[in-house]
């Protein structure tokens, strides 16, 4: 007897469980799923499509991410998306969406290269400007073949710069030392032991002519203005959309919507444009859809799903 009620209480143990046993086998498909790549994975052969790519937050050279003071726009992350939309036959053109004050020169020039890149592969590639596409996020949008933004959006801040702090009399009035231990004369510039020396100030402000060098070249080639004008623009002041417009640091004053719709134009996709999300991320992935296109599964991936909801009719309700 004692058997058989423990064989009872096993069973309808198993049996309860049932159902979040059903949930975690779905929670861990759509897991393997979506890290295999099987969501929005590029697609070879006809079609009209935009790939929408979001810029947002300090760009860097590396991984981006959500930080404990904003986001981070990582280089790596946004060259492999755009390789990605190179690479898919239907994607015809691509939306950066910037919200940036910039960051990294290098991680700047590492998206703008790829830009440079995806167009002479024949990709059209528009920038629509948010609240922000200032300094870095600038020399990025300057890569594209058309440039939208509000008429309240902030833009330009074409310079470059870099700051030193001279803590030494604070350390001195807290009663802290520091001794400093150097293989070559020039291993401690930019410490915040000391201040910079002048033949220092001349080496930083030799490496940030260089840089300068670069991004006024960089919007020069991106823009199609002559270097001269790009070096009047080149103060580090921003400009809001409308000014921007005049000075030809943009192209149009539009939102995002307008942005798509101008892509679908210069790509000759006529009719309403299918848009497809880049780098939102796993739930942003499994449970968004794209403005203009939802995501969909693979028959054989439909089939596992369903089997598992037939097994457990009640979570299908």
């Amino acid at each position: 007897m004692r058997n058989r009620n423990a064989l009872v209480i096993g069973i309808a143990t198993v049996v309860g469980c049932l159902p979040w046993l059903i949930i975690t086998g779905i929670f861990f498909v759509l897991l393997i799923v979506c890290a295999t790549g099987l969501y929005n994975k590029p697609s070879y052969g006809g079609g009209n499509k935009i790939a929408l790519i979001h810029i947002t937050g300090v760009v860097t050279a590396g991984e981006g991410g959500d930080g404990l003071f904003g986001s981070v726009a990582g280089s790596e992350g946004i060259v492999d998306q755009l390789e990605r939309a190179r690479n898919d036959d239907s994607i015809k053109a691509v939306v950066l969406r910037i919200n940036s004050p910039g960051g990294s020169p290098s991680g700047s020039q590492e998206v703008y290269d790829e830009i440079m890149r995806l167009r002479r592969d024949g990709k059209v590639v528009v920038t629509s400007v948010g609240d922000l596409a200032a300094s870095g996020g600038y020399f990025i949008a300057a890569a594209s073949d058309k440039i939208y933004a509000n008429g309240s959006s902030i833009t330009g801040s074409i310079g470059v710069i870099t700051e030193t702090a001279d803590m030494s009399k604070l350390f001195q009035k807290i009663g802290i030392d520091h001794e400093v231990l150097k293989t070559g004369k020039y291993k401690d510039m930019g410490s915040n032991l000391r201040k910079l020396t002048p033949e220092e100030k001349q080496i930083m402000n030799a490496m940030l002519d260089d840089i300068f060098r670069q991004f006024i070249r960089a919007v020069s080639l991106g823009r199609k203005m002559p270097e001269s004008e790009v070096r009047k623009l080149a103060t580090g002041r921003v400009f809001t959309g409308r000014q921007a417009e005049k000075l030809g640091l943009i192209d149009t004053i539009g939102g995002l919507q307008e942005a798509i719709k101008g892509a679908a134009r210069e790509a000759g996709i006529s009719g309403e444009p299918k848009v497809v999300e880049y780098g939102r991320g796993f739930w942003g992935g499994v449970f968004r859809e794209s403005e203009s296109e939802s995501i969909k599964m693979t028959s054989r991936e439909e089939a596992v799903i369903r089997r598992l909801l037939l097994a457990a009719p009640e979570l299908a309700q």
